[in-house]
Parts: C-alpha cells; sequence; structure tokens
C-alpha cells in the first residue's frame, strides 16, 4: 500500500540514453504520477555523454548527467580518450559526477574462462585518469568495480584521497565492503535486492547512511520485474525490500534514501 508520505524516489544509477527517444519521452513524463523526482544518467563514452547533455538541457532539475567510459567494452584509442576528456573539460560546469568508469570484471571473466588472457593495466591507467579529473574538480566518481576489482579502485581512490565515491550494484568479500565503508563511499542498490541473497546480505551490513537505489536501467530484472521495462520507480521496491532486510520502517527508509542521494550527489 502507497503512503502519501512515501519520500520522492531518485535512481542514482540510469543508462537513460539506451532507452528509445519513445520510451525516454513516456518515461520522463510519468515521473510525476510515479513520485519519481530524479534520475542520475551515467555514460557509457563520449556519444552517450553529449546524449545524456542534451537530455538534462531538455529535462533540467529531473536528469543530472554523469560523464564516463564503460569498462565492459574494447578500450579507446589515446586520442579517443583524450577527445573525450577535453570534451568532459569543456562540460565539466554541467555534469553532476564521472561515471560510469571502471574496470571490466565480467569481459576478463569471460576471457579467462575461454582461455585467454585478458591485461587490464591499460584499464587501470584510465580509471586513475578519471579518478584524477574527479578530484581535481570535486565531482562525485561512479564506479563499476566489483569483487577483486574494487580493491584495485579502492586502492586509487585512498591514493587520490578522493572519498566522493559510488560502487554501483556491489559485490564483494566482507573485508572490501568493510573497507569501503569505513572510507565514506556509497553503494546502491537495485531491484535484485528483491530476490538475491548475497546482495541482501550487503544490505544488512553496509552503513545505512551511505546506500542509495538505482535501477541500472534498461538492464532487465528477474522476479517480480520479469518481463517488465526497467523504470526508475522500481527503485520504490528496492526500498521496500532494503527496509525489510534492515527493519526500518518504509517511510523513514525512503526518507533516508532520498537524503543519502542528494547529499551525495549535491543535488538542490
Amino acid at each position: 500500500m502507497q503512503s502519501t508520505a512515501f519520500a520522492p524516489l531518485i535512481d542514482a544509477h540510469l543508462h537513460l540514453d539506451k532507452y528509445t527517444p519513445e520510451e525516454q519521452r513516456e518515461m520522463l513524463h510519468s515521473f510525476p504520477s510515479q513520485q519519481v523526482e530524479a534520475v542520475i544518467a551515467v555514460s557509457m563514452n563520449l556519444a552517450s555523454a553529449q546524449t545524456n547533455l542534451e537530455l538534462a538541457s531538455q529535462y533540467p532539475r529531473t536528469v543530472y548527467p554523469a560523464f564516463g567510459f564503460h569498462p565492459e567494452q574494447p578500450m579507446p584509442t589515446l586520442a579517443e580518450q583524450n577527445l573525450f576528456f577535453e570534451w568532459i573539460e569543456k562540460h565539466m560546469g554541467q555534469a553532476t559526477a564521472i561515471g560510469e568508469v571502471g574496470l571490466p570484471y565480467y569481459n576478463r571473466q569471460e576471457a579467462e574462462q575461454a582461455g585467454h588472457q585478458f591485461d587490464q593495466s591499460a584499464y587501470i591507467d584510465l580509471l586513475e585518469r578519471f579518478i584524477q579529473l574527479a578530484k581535481q574538480h570535486g565531482k562525485p566518481i561512479v564506479l563499476h568495480a566489483v569483487y577483486e576489482d574494487a580493491d584495485i579502485a579502492c586502492d586509487l581512490l585512498e591514493q587520490y584521497h578522493h572519498r566522493r565515491a559510488h560502487f554501483h550494484w556491489f559485490k564483494g568479500s566482507k573485508r572490501t565492503v568493510q573497507r569501503m565503508a569505513d572510507n565514506g563511499y556509497f553503494v546502491s542498490f537495485t531491484p535484485d535486492i528483491v530476490y538475491e541473497e548475497e546482495i541482501r546480505e550487503l544490505a544488512r551490513q553496509y552503513p545505512s547512511e551511505q546506500v542509495m537505489a538505482e535501477t541500472d536501467g534498461p538492464w532487465p530484472f528477474e522476479g517480480p520485474f520479469q518481463g517488465r521495462m526497467t523504470h526508475p520507480a522500481m527503485t520504490r521496491q528496492v526500498i521496500q525490500a532494503w527496509s525489510e532486510v534492515t527493519g526500518m520502517g518504509t517511510e523513514r527508509a525512503a526518507r533516508l534514501f532520498y537524503q543519502n542521494t542528494k547529499r551525495f550527489y549535491g543535488l538542490p
């Protein structure tokens, strides 16, 4: 049962540019009726960042863009990297964050399982460059870094003394979780918290002042979300599942998630 006291929803990690233009329009126009206030629109590469910047200009105070290179794709050339970094510098005033950036855990696993070697040193160098950029401009950074890759990301964040880090859809060891929590980094939960025990266990462990809700849409989900287009309003079920796991009342949890996300991203 919905309560009118339920705080507004913010999707802390969404690939808005990967929906069709029609889906984008329908989704954005549905936000008021779904109590969705805003989304953090993360980018895959330069073209993606340009689309998200355009969407942010069309939907101010609703779409907040983050600019970055998603690591689960082939490395850009140095010339392509430099071009992208120049573009980001030029549009830094409009950037809410740097992201999505990180390390190619899933591509590396796939390559190694197929018997191929995978050298991710170039990805580590690129991640370091993004962390330097975020630190230099005082921007939050959105990270795709799971399991042992999270330790490499933590090493770099510690090296540059950058604490405004958001590990999205995180999975990892208890030791890494403790390190991240102690450093003040944030994590976000997707709709799979409803049915994935590994994610529910993370919810039990992680400090409540450092959590947010996301969908990673248009990524599809299972369980009660099977066959449905991923929508930022699904963050409501994320918060409800988190409140069940932690024992915090749903309305209080909704206010907490809202305030955490506003505070972390510096939203008005």
